[in-house]
C-alpha cells in the first residue's frame, strides 16, 4: 500500500459526500472556538483530535452540532468555505459537492441572504485561486424535522444560489423516517435539483428502497446497509445508481465493526458504481487520499484501478459534460504519465 501514496497524492480526484462544518480542520475550529469562548470546544488544535473520538453515532452527532454552533457570522462562513478548498486543494481534488446545511446557520441568526453570499464568494475565489471547483448540495438536517425541511426547502428553492447543484438529508436515520420528507423533496426536484439522501448508513436496507422510490434519490449517501439486500444490489446496479461510499466515517461512527468486513467489497462485486469519500475527514482523522488508500487495500487496486475508482466519482457527479470529460481526460494523462516512469 505504501507505493500507492504518492500516486493517490497526485491523483486528480472528484469527491461528492462531504460535509461542509465537518471538513474544518483542528486549526480552524480551534480558531473559532476561540472567537465564542461560551463553547465547549476546545481551543487547542491537539486538544480537538481527543474531542473528535466517537462512542457511537449519537455521540458524533452531538459533538458535529457542537462545532456547527462555532460557526455564527458571515465571515465565519467564508472563512470555513474557502479554508476547505484550500485543504482539497492539496489533495489534488479538482471538484467537489459540499454539503451545506443552512438550516444550522440561520436558525443561529446568520441572515439567509449573508450565508449564500459568503458562501458564494468563497466559491468563486476558491475556483480562481486555487483552482478547486466547488458546488453546493443544501440538506435537512434531519434531527430537527419538518421545520428544518420546510425551511430548507424554502432556502434552496427561493434563494438557490448560483452553485446549488444538489438536495439532500443528513443527521440520523434510526427514528427519522424518509417518508416523511417526500414533499420536500418534490419541491426541490421541481426546482432543477437532484435527489441525494442519506440512507442505509445506520438502518437497514428498507431505509434505501425509501430513498430511492419516495425520495427518488438520484444517489444515495452511504447506502451501506444494501449489500444485505441481493434485489437492492442488483436495482442499484442495473440503474446504475451510485454510492457514496465512506469507509473511514462508517468505523468511527460504528456503521460497520471492522475495516476489512466493510461492504465495500460486496457492493463492488455486484456491479454497482461506486464513489468513495471522506464525510467529515478531520472528525475522523482522514482526508479523501486517506480514503482512496483504504479503498485500494480493500479492493486490492493498483494504480489502474485507482484511477478508475477516480473517474467513477467523475462520472456519478453532477458536473457538466464538458467538466467531466475535463478531470477524466486528465486522470488518464496523469496515470498514462505515471506508469511510463
Amino acid at each position: 500500500m505504501t507505493d500507492l501514496h504518492p500516486f493517490i497524492a497526485g491523483l486528480p480526484k472528484a469527491e461528492l459526500h462531504v460535509h461542509h462544518v465537518g471538513s474544518a480542520s483542528p486549526r480552524i475550529v480551534a480558531e473559532l472556538a476561540a472567537r465564542h469562548p461560551d463553547s465547549k470546544v476546545p481551543t487547542d488544535p491537539e486538544a480537538i483530535a481527543d474531542y473528535f473520538s466517537f462512542t457511537d453515532f449519537a455521540h458524533f452527532i452531538e459533538v458535529y452540532l457542537s462545532v456547527v454552533d462555532l460557526i455564527r457570522t458571515p465571515e465565519d462562513v467564508r472563512l470555513l468555505t474557502f479554508e476547505i478548498a484550500r485543504d482539497m486543494a492539496r489533495q489534488n481534488i479538482r471538484y467537489a459537492e459540499l454539503t451545506v446545511t443552512p438550516f444550522s446557520s440561520t436558525r443561529r441568526g446568520i441572515d439567509e441572504k449573508a450565508f449564500m453570499a459568503a458562501i458564494e464568494d468563497a466559491r468563486t475565489a476558491a475556483e480562481a485561486e486555487l483552482g478547486v471547483v466547488l458546488r453546493w448540495c443544501f440538506d435537512i438536517p434531519g434531527e430537527a424535522g419538518l421545520e428544518a425541511a420546510e425551511e430548507t426547502t424554502r432556502l434552496a428553492v427561493d434563494l438557490h444560489p448560483e452553485g446549488l447543484v444538489a438536495f439532500g438529508l443528513g443527521g440520523p436515520e434510526i427514528g427519522v423516517p424518509r417518508p416523511q420528507f417526500k414533499p420536500y423533496f418534490d419541491r426541490a426536484i421541481a426546482a432543477g435539483l437532484h435527489s441525494v439522501p442519506h440512507a442505509g448508513e445506520t438502518t437497514g436496507p428498507q431505509t434505501v428502497w425509501d430513498a430511492l422510490n419516495v425520495l427518488r434519490a438520484e444517489r444515495i449517501g452511504h447506502g451501506t446497509s444494501s449489500v444485505q439486500d441481493p434485489a437492492l444490489l442488483a436495482h442499484l446496479a442495473e440503474r446504475r445508481i451510485p454510492l457514496e461510499v465512506c469507509p473511514t466515517s462508517n468505523i468511527a461512527t460504528r456503521a460497520v465493526t471492522v475495516l476489512d468486513d466493510h461492504p465495500i467489497k460486496e457492493m463492488v462485486a455486484a456491479g454497482v458504481l461506486v464513489t468513495v469519500n471522506s464525510d467529515d475527514p478531520p472528525m475522523f482523522g482522514t482526508d479523501l487520499n486517506n480514503e482512496y488508500g483504504v479503498a485500494a487495500r480493500l479492493l486490492g487496486l493498483d494504480e489502474r484501478g485507482l484511477a478508475a475508482l477516480a473517474k467513477n466519482a467523475v462520472e456519478a457527479s453532477f458536473l457538466d459534460p464538458a467538466g467531466k470529460a475535463r478531470i477524466a481526460e486528465e486522470i488518464d494523462a496523469y496515470t498514462t504519465a505515471w506508469l511510463a516512469r
